[in-house]
Parts: structure tokens; C-alpha cells; sequence
């Protein structure tokens, strides 16, 4: 494509500057007003806005709108309805009212729920989110004129990822700025939350991957052997990028383009076949939202590429798995960090007081955030010396931390000169921005203006760790502003507020390697939690001091926490139980067959060899490793069946059971089978291994 990406970027967006070309004055004022500030338009307003964006969309091609929506399982949700009304005088009409801009019905019943709404109840409700604007997306059955809404339950309870999200964005801007007008900063009136995502996947080949019943189930492969080559060489990781994976790129980062993202960055990763996206920071609306579009246009480009885009968090063993390091900071609306330090005293001290609020919110919520990003595809990444740890901790570096410890001991910054800290005071120095080598292991690391969550798995919604990141944050700037506001010594109470926080809660502050075995010795002593597993992590969704935390913050009534809780965790077994029986259905119709067969073929040769007097050792030594190994599959197998019969009725009996017994049975099942595929002549294994799906594209 010869066009300019000037040209390109936001065609397919009806944006601010869309609107303002096609809008009346008095009326684009109105919008605008409103998404500034928040409120409603008129009913007759929303006509015209309606008329205005039908109209744009059927000069993209479109043909039907729908209400686009995130529900609280999958990417996105969506009913296509077009713009065909009844015929007036055998006249066809196409039209999109304000009514059916604003509002709209969908079923609800089809979405899970978590018990929000009773059986026999199937309305659901979506309404217009008018600070993220409507786009036109291209698919194979045509132009789709798609509408950002929230969904709610007929009696008012979110069903969907995007009202939490938008009540914590409002919630944290609320709580900062109180603290703000006590530095005397009288100009600001939002503060935003920003996020970048950088969105991990692995490309494979499509043909390829439909041999693989696991791939096509799960979306990881349940079996498969070390190949000869993996990511030892780490000759991968940005190199040069392979043609056909380059023209993926290339009409990936058009098709986003037109859709407003601002995809910046593309690379190989550490694995081979696995890549990176990086988008521009954006408001955390926006990004949840592009973020949700990433992931189904990368499937998308990647089928047009007779490729597969895998965005399971582990979709081979024995390499690097995806994740999507979440990077989130907070912005005032005249451009300024807060995040960012200052090279003044009064900014220092402004940054100072926010960084310890994230800080001592990390360390009194690090159970939820864990919760946040716990889900079975997540389990075979953290820990496992390629992602953080499963223990919460907030990497400062080097400059930073001694800023900190001088804090709280109230000795002299060894920085440019020694100096003892008074905060807000001009004694002060300037502390310089990212200055300190990144921590890799790290599963909360400050990177100089911004903090990288690096725990999140590459297929989930970015929503759930970002309303965390925002109400945590929201309830420690409250619990500051509470304290300073009837202050008499404002700078004197902020020194021993900021002092008294870092000294709290140094604990979460670790700058070494959390790779190594005596880092989570010493989270134990410090009293960090080590939430392994999902099963372990997700109990604490509904921890009454979590639940607490939401609830205040009219975030989450108990319902809804409660809700989403009990839907992770029917999630999580019911994405074991599928693994479960798609190993054993690979066992029963495409292993044991193989290797029997394979087994057969070499008796009779070494019966054939034998009758002429010609050594069989090959043949004899491998049909007896085959048919032990082909016992114990089989008794994996039988086990595995047997386990998936048991399992209990109770949500979260299930999700223990499965964790305890259901992930030992397939360890077992699988170490057998990859033994067996390493005996097994190629020609007789019955789908594509390793050396096959990561280095053919």
C-alpha cells in the first residue's frame, strides 16, 4: 500500500476531527462538552449524531452497526443489525436513530453471568460510550459499523469489563486531584490513566496447524517433544525478521492504523515463530478497547496469511511463553507524569507522595493484583524462569531505591553529592529519569516515568489488572488527602507521611533477581505472598479487605465482584476439563494407534531379520521401549478418564480438583507420549512436532 501513514491512520475511525467536519456547531459542541465532562446529550442531539455516523459508515461500505462490547469471557461480543428499516411507499430506507445509537438489547442470556441475572431474565442492555469513538471494521461478511458500549444487566449491574473500568478511571482522577490542589496545582481538572499493552503472540503455519486437534481445542499444544533446536543460540530475539512474517506485519500495522491504533513497534521475540506489538500510551479506555481489537485483527491479518496468530500463554513447551507487559502511569490533562520525576523540589515531592501511594498499594493489595492475572493458560508462565515470579515486588532501581532508603533512615543520597532530604524543600535534588537498567524479573518495575506490569498473559483482557491498578491507587491518594488536608504543617506532615510509608512498606521494594530460588526465601520472611498457581490466587477475589476496596470505591458492588470471581473460577476448570478430554480423545484415536501400528511393523521385521539371520537389535530394543511406554499412556489414559468422571459439582471443590488431580494426570499422560514421539519414525506419528510448527513459517 503506497499510502502515506498521515493518510492512512483513523480513516476508519469516527473521530473528534470526523465529527467536527460533519457535525452542526451547536451540536458537535454538545458531544464534545459531554465527553469532556461527562453527562448525557439530548435525544435530538443523538439523532443527528446517528444520521451523521450512518452516513459515514455507508460511505466505508458499511451495511449493518452493532453495539461493541466486552463481556466477561472472550475478546469482544457483538450483534450485527443493518441499517434497513421498513419500506415506505416500496422505497427502501436505511436508517440509524438516536435511540438506537444510545441504547441498545442484546441478549443476555448467552453471556456469562455469575449468577447476575436469573435464568429466566435474557435482557441485557448496552449503552454508547461516548469518550471512545465508533470505527468501521472490514470482515469477510462485510463492513460492520461498530458502536463501544457498556453492558449492563436489565437491573443495572455490569456484565461487561468496560463500566468498572471507566467508574475506576473516574474514581482515581477524583482521588488525584485532591492531591494536587494541595501542591497548589489549581489548573488541572482530569487526571487520566495511561497504558501501553505490548501484545506477545507466535505465528504458525495454518495448513499445519490444523493437523494438531490440540491446537485447534486449546489453543496450546497438550503434546510435543524438545526438538533438536529451540531458543538456545537466542538468535531470534531481534533478529531479522523472516519475509513472510514481515508482510504479516506490515498489513497488520495498516489494518490497525486505519482502526486508530497506534502501533509502533514490531520485533521477533526470544522464542522462534514468537513476535511482539507495542502500541503508543493512550487513556486506559482507549487502550483496553485497541487492545481488544489487536488481538482479533492479528487473527485476522494472520488467516489472510494462511497463518495462525497462537495468543495462549504457553502454546509449546521448552520455550518462552507470551505475555503482555501492561505499562500504566498517570497524566494530568495539561500533559504532565505524575510519575515522572521532577527537577524541582515542589515536583520532586509531588512525585515522591505518588510513588509511595503505589508503593504501599501494591504492597497491601499484592493478593488481588496476583488475582487479576490468574487463569490457567497464565500458570505455565509465571515462574518459570521466563516471567515474573508468582510473588508481587516493585523493582525502583538503583537511584531511586537510594532516594527511598535515605527516606527512611534519614541518612545522606549518595547521588550528586551528599545531601540530606527534607522533602518540598530546596534542599532536594533533581532525581533523573530512568537512569537504572530494566529488571526483567520483575513482576512490578518502575521504567522511569511508568509502571511495567509484567505478570499478565498475552490472551487476556488488560481491563481487570487496570481498574485494579486504578482503585488501589484511588484508595491510597485518599488515604493521603484525608491526612494532608486538614494539615496546618502541610510540609512538614508530608515528610513524615511519605517517610512512614516508604518505612511500611519497603518490603515490596526488590531490586535483584526474581529468577532466583533464595528471592522467594526471602518473600517468605518478609511476609509476601506466593500465590502459585491460579487455584491458589483466585480465593482472593473476594478476601473481604479486597472486596471491601471496591465496594467503597463504587467499583464493584458485592454482586458484581462476587460474580466475576465465581466466573474465573468455572473457568478455570472448565479449560482443564477441555484439555483434559482433548489429551485423551489424541490418545485413544491418533497415539496409541500410531505407535501400535509403528510396534507391529517393527515385530514383524524383526521376525523377518530374525529368519534370515540379520541382527534386530533396533527393531526388538525399540518395540519393547514402545510397548512400555504404550502401557503406561494407555494406564494415563484410563486414569485420566477416570478423574474427569470425579469431578466435584462445587465451583471451587472443581477448581482444586483439577489443580491437585486433573494437572498431574496430563503431566503424566504427556511425558509418556513425548517419549514415545521421540521412538516413533516420522512418517508413523500422526500430526506436525516442534521442528515442524516453529520453523516453517
Amino acid at each position: 500500500m503506497s499510502t502515506a501513514i498521515t493518510e492512512l491512520f483513523g480513516t476508519n475511525v469516527f473521530s473528534v476531527s470526523v465529527m467536527r467536519e460533519r457535525l452542526p456547531k451547536k451540536v458537535f459542541a454538545e458531544v464534545t462538552n459531554v465527553m469532556e465532562n461527562g453527562g448525557s446529550i439530548s435525544m435530538s442531539t443523538a439523532d443527528v449524531v446517528a444520521n451523521a455516523m450512518k452516513n459515514w459508515a455507508l460511505e466505508k461500505g458499511a451495511t449493518h452497526y452493532t453495539h461493541w462490547f466486552q463481556p466477561l469471557t472472550g475478546i469482544t461480543a457483538e450483534k450485527h443489525d443493518s441499517f434497513l428499516t421498513a419500506p415506505v411507499e416500496g422505497k427502501t430506507l436505511l436508517q440509524l436513530s438516536g435511540k438506537q445509537l444510545i441504547q441498545g438489547e442484546p441478549d443476555a442470556s448467552s453471556f456469562p453471568s455469575g449468577g447476575l441475572r436469573s435464568t429466566h431474565y435474557a435482557r441485557g442492555y448496552t449503552a454508547w460510550d461516548m469518550t471512545s469513538p465508533a470505527f468501521v471494521k472490514e470482515m469477510s461478511c462485510g463492513t460492520i459499523l461498530c458502536i463501544p458500549t457498556i453492558f449492563v444487566s436489565y437491573h443495572g449491574e455490569a456484565l461487561d469489563k468496560k463500566t468498572p473500568l471507566l467508574r475506576s478511571m473516574e474514581e482515581v482522577s477524583r482521588q488525584a486531584i485532591r492531591i494536587l490542589r494541595l501542591f497548589g496545582d489549581t489548573e488541572t481538572k482530569r487526571v487520566v490513566a495511561q497504558v501501553g499493552p505490548e501484545q506477545e503472540y507466535f505465528l504458525i503455519d495454518k495448513a499445519q496447524y490444523a493437523k494438531r486437534e490440540d491446537l485447534r481445542m486449546t489453543g496450546r499444544t497438550l503434546f510435543g517433544a524438545k526438538p533438536p533446536k529451540g531458543q538456545e543460540l537466542e538468535d531470534h530475539y531481534f533478529g531479522a525478521i523472516r519475509p513472510r512474517v514481515a508482510a504479516y506485519m506490515k498489513d497488520l500495522d495498516e489494518e490497525l492504523w486505519k482502526l486508530g491504533v497506534l502501533s509502533k513497534t514490531k520485533h521477533n521475540e526470544v522464542a522462534p515463530s514468537q513476535h511482539e506489538m507495542a502500541p503508543i500510551y493512550t487513556d486506559a479506555n482507549s487502550a483496553c478497547d485497541q487492545n481488544q481489537l489487536v488481538m482479533e485483527i492479528m487473527k485476522k491479518v494472520a488467516d489472510r496469511h494462511g497463518l495462525v496468530c497462537l495468543l495462549h500463554e504457553k502454546p509449546f513447551a521448552g520455550v518462552n511463553g507470551s505475555g503482555k507487559h501492561d505499562n500504566w502511569s498517570l497524566s494530568t490533562d495539561t500533559g504532565k507524569n505524575l510519575f515522572k520525576p521532577g527537577s524541582t523540589p515542589r515536583q520532586n515531592a509531588r512525585f515522591l507522595l505518588f510513588l509511595a501511594a503505589f508503593v504501599k498499594g501494591v504492597d497491601d493489595y499484592q493478593d488481588f493484583l496476583r488475582a487479576t492475572v490468574a487463569f490457567p493458560g497464565n500458570d505455565h508462565r509465571l515462574g518459570a524462569q521466563e516471567a515474573p515470579p508468582a510473588v508481587l515486588s516493585i523493582f525502583l532501581g538503583d537511584e531511586l531505591s537510594a532516594v527511598v532508603d535515605s527516606i527512611i533512615h534519614d541518612t545522606d543520597f549518595q547521588g550528586t553529592g551528599k545531601r540530606t532530604l527534607e522533602i518540598g524543600v530546596d534542599a532536594l535534588p533533581a532525581i533523573r529519569q530512568d537512569n537504572t537498567d530494566r529488571n526483567r524479573t520483575s513482576p512490578m518495575a518502575f521504567t522511569g516515568n511508568k509502571f511495567e506490569f509484567r505478570m499478565l498473559g498475552s490472551s487476556q483482557s488488560i481491563s481487570g489488572p487496570n481498574i485494579a491498578l486504578n482503585t488501589i491507587m484511588a484508595e491510597e491518594l485518599k488515604q493521603f488527602a484525608d491526612a494532608l488536608e486538614p494539615s496546618a504543617d502541610f510540609q512538614g506532615d508530608l515528610q513524615k507521611l511519605i517517610k512512614k510509608t516508604f518505612t511500611e512498606h519497603q518490603r515490596i521494594i526488590f531490586n535483584g533477581n526474581g529468577y532466583d530460588e533464595s528471592w522467594l526465601e526471602e518473600a517468605k520472611k518478609r511476609g509476601l505472598y506466593n500465590l502459585v498457581s491460579t487455584a491458589d490466587a483466585l480465593p482472593m477475589y473476594t478476601a473481604p479487605k479486597n472486596m471491601d476496596l471496591f465496594i467503597k470505591h463504587g467499583i464493584y458492588t458485592k454482586e458484581e465482584i462476587e460474580a466475576r470471581a465465581e466466573i474465573h473460577i468455572e473457568n478455570y476448570s472448565t479449560v482443564l476439563t477441555i484439555e483434559a478430554k482433548t489429551m485423551v480423545d489424541m490418545i485413544r484415536h491418533q497415539i496409541l494407534p500410531a505407535v501400535s501400528k509403528y510396534a507391529d511393523d517393527l515385530c514383524q521385521r524383526a521376525y523377518h531379520k530374525d529368519a534370515m539371520g540379520v541382527s534386530r537389535q533396533y527393531e526388538t530394543t525399540t518395540a519393547k521401549e514402545i510397548a512400555g511406554l504404550t502401557d503406561a499412556l494407555q494406564n494415563a489414559c484410563s486414569k485420566m478418564e477416570s478423574d474427569l468422571d470425579a469431578i466435584p459439582a462445587d465451583a471451587t471443590a472443581a477448581m482444586r480438583y483439577c489443580h491437585d488431580v486433573l494437572i498431574p494426570d496430563m503431566e503424566e499422560a504427556r511425558k509418556a507420549a513425548d517419549q514415545l514421539e521421540t521412538l516413533t519414525a516420522s512418517d508413523y506419528w500422526p500430526f506436525p512436532v516442534y521442528s515442524d510448527l516453529l520453523f516453517y513459517v
